[in-house]
């Protein structure tokens, strides 16, 4: 009987582990493809003294810069996703990326401030098309792991963040305006990449896979009005998690050559292990939270981190580099919990929810940097984070969030 029944067992196990294969691909390739997009979004902001220099700008037209690349980037995806919810668009990713490559090649070429605006809109467009439908990829590809897979989607996105500074740095600095072109090579890639993802993407909609459900099995179902305030509060969440991140991402350097009299290149060494830290927590949080539940992992990634920003203003050289790292892992690990938490709030609307929170945190790292930079001027840069250190004693209001998870029935 056993032999019988062996036959039908092994093929069976074989289609399992080919499905797991290839959502592992999946993700590789849709955090390969974040890498990408995330590495062009930070060159603009690498490169801004160079077009400063080479206009002649002012602070106010670079802050309009900034502020057309936010408003593109940030406000539009919440838009996208909603559309997308209603009608996929297996193929958007390799036309959101074609935009990013046309504002790539403007901003190489062009003549004028007024060119650069477009340039920047362009990139903007590329990249609020690219995050509700790439993370949307992600869950479909998840296999119901689905704080794995968005913090495998996540990663990608923090490592290009860190690696567009420096290969502007090596790169565009030394070559000019005309060398930024070079980096539509990068914006190609992806979309031949994102091409391949859009099959895939086109293959799940014709079998259906990739209709809305509206029902989450496992979940219990909100009222409207508790919903509403549930996601209220991960905006919250967002907004101290991504204000807190615009200090040490934007002024850490600033702060510590002032207090601890660091030379650039060193200060430049501890940022690059705060954001080592940083993709080390983005890709730990997802996973846990798959185990021991989202709503406690938001609960220690915000507030958990509080004791350790209380210290940092206080601490010397040693235990600053060490309190960073801590609080670069911590906070990172909030992200992927609390979209999962918001996509599980809101089943059938996963495009709508990347696109609001992706959009939102975009938003306030953008506000909190400026915001952040004028107190400073203001004041002076320990000010700042003695501010910034009870930023994440929001984290209290993760008490009031529900739980999904239902109870097992019983026996």
């Amino acid at each position: 009987m056993e032999t019988a029944l062996n036959p039908p067992e092994m093929p069976q196990a074989a289609e399992k582990q080919a499905a797991e294969k290839t959502g592992f691909r999946v993700l590789g390739a849709i955090s390969f493809s974040h890498f990408l997009n995330d590495m062009i979004q930070s060159l603009l902001l690498a490169i801004y003294p160079l077009l400063k220099g080479n206009f002649h700008l002012s602070f106010a037209q670079i802050g309009l810069i900034t502020l057309t690349f936010q408003v593109t980037a940030s406000l539009l995806q919440p838009l996208v996703g909603l559309y997308t919810d209603k009608h996929p668009k297996p193929y958007s990713l390799a036309i959101g990326m074609g935009s990013t490559l046309c504002g790539l090649l403007l901003l190489s070429v062009a003549p004028n401030f007024g060119v650069l605006l477009v340039a920047a809109a362009l990139v903007g467009t590329g990249s609020s098309v690219f995050h509700p439908e790439a993370s949307r990829v992600a869950r479909m590809a998840s296999g119901g792991r689905h704080g794995l897979a968005q913090s495998l989607f996540q990663v990608g996105g923090n490592a290009g963040s860190a690696m567009g500074p420096l290969l502007a740095a090596w790169i565009i600095i030394p070559g000019g305006q005309r060398s930024i072109a070079w980096f539509t090579i990068a914006a190609l890639i992806a979309i031949v990449v994102l091409r391949q993802i859009g099959h895939w993407y086109q293959r799940q909609q014709l079998a259906g896979k990739t209709k809305a459900k509206k029902k989450s099995h496992g979940f219990v179902e909100l009222p409207r009005n508790k919903v509403i305030m549930a996601v209220s509060i991960l905006l919250l969440l967002i907004f101290s998690k991504y204000f807190y991140m615009a200090s040490l991402s934007s002024y850490f350097t600033f702060y510590l050559i002032s207090k601890f009299q660091l030379s650039v290149q060193d200060a430049q060494i501890h940022l690059f292990v705060f954001l080592f830290a940083v993709a080390i927590g983005t890709v730990v949080g997802g996973p846990i939270g798959d185990r021991v539940g989202r709503k406690l992992v938001i609960w220690v990634s915000i507030l958990g981190v509080a004791p350790f920003t209380l210290m940092l203003p206080h601490a010397n050289l040693f235990w600053t580099g060490v309190l960073t790292v801590i609080i670069g892992m911590i906070l990172a690990s909030a992200f992927s919990a609390i979209l999962v938490f918001a996509q599980e709030l809101m089943p059938g609307k996963v495009g709508t929810v990347s696109g609001l929170f992706f959009g939102f945190a975009f938003g306030m790292g953008g506000i909190g940097a400026a915001l952040l930079g004028k107190l400073a001027d203001m004041t002076d840069i320990f000010f700042v984070y003695q501010v910034c250190a009870f930023l994440p004693l929001i984290g209290l209001l993760a008490a009031f969030l529900p739980k999904l998870e239902k109870a097992p029935a019983a026996a």
